[in-house]
């Protein structure tokens, strides 16, 4: 009994606008009189809890896939790359190593070489190529190459060897196995007077594949040394950095620019994948829009409840104005009943959609064993479940969408409650 007292005293000293707006919220439960705009009300909250959580999964599964592909698109290409300004190449690269190395963010650095050019399998078989040449012993302090091999190993370039390591869609576009000689094909220059493309031997020691297409389809690896005979280089084309964070690229590319000797061009993995970056975010802006909708509708909802409630409790309001009640705060009462639809439905939606999120993997693994089915096809995508990264910040700007439309949808009810007439109101009472 005592704490029943203390919990009305509690109530009591609550604004009467929110007192009432409660005792609305709940009346339909209580008395059954407006059950059905009670039923409308939760139909509202449900469908607000429905577009929250599927805000939340979807966005996370997306943030999921966007980070299982950047982590091994940078797991090939470095976090940073350098080049020379001339296009000479770096004849001292050691000394730049050395240098860069000197930044605590720097984990590692190799050289390399790129070239693009036409491998040829058996006269019938053309793949246009990028053929990197790299050192096998650097390589491995800033990609993950080494232990992406599926046939062979890195050690297999060896200098004057030529041999070459495909990735694995690539060999397979070209007809290849371990031992079989490919030819390289590449321009020799604009002159009009040599025409002939320069073509080199090599034999296939190894196949990688990284999961990510552009390169298990595109790259060719080669040993550094014979890259450079090839083109008559002095030297790599440039380094490639690995970073203790990688989200701190852009960062540690504009000390690198202050810092290392020379004209060199400094480029994180951003700058270099900018077009896929910005294709990633404004498919992630639309995918918001788009599911926000489902927030909108259920939010909108609220109106119709709101509006029948008015409707329902003009001689209450008449009352209340009669007492010397003010028209805000009758807008207040119906805000506050309105909002406690918006907040009660929010809520129930972000604690379902983070439970989701965190555990889509499973869910879905479980639904693949029960019926059969498989979502993602390994060959395809190249993962066989569902990621999912949940990042709270994207949960923080739901939940406050969802909220903002909740309170909008209540403006209209509440001044048009605010201008019922009491005198009007009460005629037909």
């Amino acid at each position: 009994m005592a704490n029943c007292g203390l919990y009305c005293v509690n109530l009591l000293k609550m604004p009467f606008e929110w007192l009432v707006g409660l005792r609305y919220t709940r009346a339909g439960r209580r008395n059954g009189r407006n059950s059905f705009i009670s039923f409308i009300s939760a139909i509202s909250m449900a469908g607000i809890g429905l577009g929250v959580t599927a805000l939340i999964v979807v966005l996370s599964v997306y943030n999921g896939f966007q980070t299982v592909v950047t982590e091994r698109m940078v797991s090939v290409l470095g976090h940073v790359e350098v080049y020379e300004v001339g296009g000479t190449g770096l004849a001292d690269w050691h000394s730049v190593a050395a240098e860069a190395a000197r930044n605590p963010q720097v984990k590692g650095a190799a050289p390399f070489i790129e070239m693009q050019g036409m491998l040829v399998h058996g006269g019938d078989y053309l793949r246009p190529s990028i053929v990197r040449g790299i050192l096998p012993g650097e390589e491995t302090k800033v990609s993950e190459i080494g232990k992406q091999m599926k046939q062979g190993s890195l050690d297999a370039l060896q200098p004057g060897a030529y041999k070459i390591i495909l990735g694995a869609e690539l060999a397979r576009e070209l007809e290849v196995k371990m031992g079989d000689r490919i030819a390289l094909a590449m321009s020799q220059g604009n002159s009009a007077t040599n025409m002939a493309p320069l073509m080199r031997s090599f034999t296939v020691a190894g196949t990688f594949e990284a999961g990510h297409n552009e390169f298990d389809s595109g790259l060719a690896l080669v040993n550094l040394e014979d890259a450079q005979q090839i083109i008559n280089a002095v030297g790599p084309f440039g380094l490639r950095l690995r970073l203790q964070d990688m989200q701190k690229a852009p960062e540690v590319a504009a000390e690198l620019r202050n810092s290392l000797p020379g004209r060199l061009v400094v480029r994180d993995w951003t700058r270099l994948n900018s077009t896929w970056l910005a294709v990633v975010k404004s498919q992630k802006n639309m995918m918001f829009i788009i599911l926000t909708m489902i927030i909108a509708v259920a939010a909108f909802n609220l109106v119709a409840t709101l509006v029948m409630t008015v409707t329902d409790k003009q001689a209450d309001i008449a009352i209340l104005r009669t007492l010397g009640a003010s028209p805000f705060s009758i807008m207040k009462i119906f805000v506050v009943q309105g909002a406690l639809v918006g907040v009660i439905g929010t809520a129930i939606g972000v604690a379902c959609g983070v439970l989701l999120a965190w555990n889509v993997g499973s869910i879905v693994g479980g639904i693949e064993s029960l019926f059969g089915v498989h979502f993602l096809s390994k060959e395809i995508y190249f993962i066989s479940a569902v990621p999912s990264d949940l990042r709270w910040g994207d949960v923080g700007v739901i939940a406050a969408t969802s909220l903002l439309l909740a309170f909008i949808s209540t403006l209209y009810p509440s001044w048009r409650a605010a201008r019922v007439k009491p005198a009007e109101a009460l005629r037909y009472e």
